[in-house]
């Protein structure tokens, strides 16, 4: 159980480090032209940009508690955030009727509530 723990919590935080990446250092007008991302016409530059570093944190903070052996219970702590962050993605997809990244959505959410259940 703890390997398949850790396996979920290095994919779910190597999928935050992408998007955190993207929302962080791409333009916005570039972002609003890349298909999933049409939702970005919609926000601010620096609202775009707060998701970004959430998620950058949230990377860190799926694996470098339990990792460092720090503060562990803040794995869990950032999977449950995660899942409202993927809540608020799934509502944004939605409203544009782009049902297949709502499903994606749907699989980081099940996935950080694995790892919330798991951890806590």
């Amino acid at each position: 159980m703890n390997s398949a723990l850790w396996i979920a919590a290095g994919l779910l935080a190597l999928v935050a480090l992408a998007g955190g990446f993207t929302k962080s250092f791409v333009p916005k007008e570039k972002l609003a032209t890349i298909h999933g991302a049409e939702w970005t016409a919609g926000f601010r530059a620096d609202a775009i940009r707060a998701l970004g570093a959430l998620e950058l944190l949230a990377a860190a903070g799926l694996v470098l508690p339990r990792a460092l052996g720090t503060a562990p219970v803040m794995v869990p702590v950032t999977a449950t955030c995660w899942i409202a962050l993927m809540v608020g993605a799934m509502v944004a997809h939605g409203r544009l009727g782009q049902y297949r990244l709502v499903a994606v959505n749907a699989v980081y959410l099940a996935v950080a509530l694995f790892i919330a259940v798991g951890r806590f």
